[in-house]
């Protein structure tokens, strides 16, 4: 199976390294480089949700949190873009844990209510900002914007100087594969942590908490650990988001993009390494589908993501795995009922 999983890894790379040089419309090449963005966080949210079992919302305020930090890092202190991407991880990492030790006591849906809470009292706080700051006198005496940029947004924070590197209109392609490396880097992550020790211990407690917990397998340790995992590549996702679209705003915590990426970890599969690169491939190509009957886009959404929850519950990946073992049997047996003839012959 690992080997089967590295040829892959190697296979698709290979593709989305090839991809922006056979000249692929633009509008293409920036949805599989959003792809790339929203794949990246849910394989994060995979960790927490799927490996360890537990069912936070806070991944897209973790998402929103390393967004406003390189808007914020930009725009008034002029910071460039590459340097606020650890301080982004940094910054989502210990609201993770914020987050952790609030729910340490929690279980189940209260787990889901109350990171969804966070996430909307970070969205109310944001929306409701409409003091003028020192700082944004600072910079634009002018206008008068507040500090997160309330409702209206935060924009005018620079941008990653892939215009002077490729000119004009490829610096998407510099966008693109600065993704795509913090996309290798989330999967491979994802990997190691699924089949190290500490996966184990997150499977553990997430199968049976009671006795993980008589084995020694601190569920206060591992809780806030999956949590700090799991923010650092999420809150660097949020800073490249700010950076290629070039503002950022209320909507990053909104219901529409929660909902569009957990769907991306149901239809993929939940708990399965491969499950947020499908889903997100899937669920994307969806939306480009859709996006031509605008009405029907969510309705259509919904009926997708309704018929993988019916008929396929383990997600695209499961089903994949399905068809792939018993392809292996197939094969196995067919081979060992030939051997027998020989041998009876």
């Amino acid at each position: 199976m690992k080997r089967r999983d590295y040829i892959i890894f190697a296979v698709l790379l290979g593709l989305a390294i090839a991809y922006p040089w056979i000249n692929p419309p633009r509008y293409l090449l920036a949805s599989v480089l959003l792809m790339f963005c929203y794949a990246t966080v849910v394989s994060q949210w995979n960790l927490v949700f799927g490996l360890a079992g537990i069912f936070s919302l806070g991944q897209v305020a973790i998402f929103a949190s390393g967004s406003y930090i390189t808007a914020i890092l930009g725009r008034y202190l002029e910071w460039s873009l590459w340097y606020t991407f650890p301080v982004a991880g940094v910054g989502g990492v210990f609201f993770s844990l914020l987050i952790g030790l609030a729910c340490l006591r929690l279980r189940g849906i209260y787990v889901a209510l109350l990171t969804l809470a966070v996430s909307q009292m970070m969205f109310i706080l944001i929306q409701t900002d409409a003091m003028c700051s020192a700082l944004n006198k600072k910079v634009n005496p002018a206008t008068c914007v507040s500090f997160t940029g309330g409702a209206q947004g935060l924009g005018d924070f620079g941008s990653f100087g892939w215009r002077d590197v490729f000119g004009g209109r490829n610096w998407i392609i510099g966008d693109y594969y600065t993704m795509l490396v913090l996309l290798v880097i989330a999967l491979i992550f994802t990997f190691i942590v699924t089949n190290s020790r500490i996966g184990l211990a997150f499977m553990a407690l997430r199968d049976n908490e009671e006795l993980a917990r008589s084995r020694g397998i601190s569920q206060f340790k591992y809780q806030l650990l999956v949590f700090a995992m799991s923010a650092f590549l999420t809150a660097v996702a949020g800073s490249f988001y700010a950076a290629h679209f070039g503002s950022v705003g209320t909507d990053l915590m909104g219901f529409a993009l929660l909902l569009f990426l957990i769907s991306m970890l149901v239809v993929g599969g939940i708990g399965r390494p491969w499950g947020p690169l499908l889903g997100a491939f899937l669920l994307m190509a969806a939306d480009e589908v859709f996006k031509e009957a605008s009405d029907w886009r969510n309705v259509g959404l919904g009926i997708v993501v309704l018929i993988f929850m019916v008929f396929l519950p383990e997600g695209l990946a499961g089903a994949l795995d399905k068809l792939w073992n018993r392809g292996i049997q197939l094969v196995t047996g067919r081979l060992q009922s030939g051997g027998t003839r020989a041998d009876g012959e």
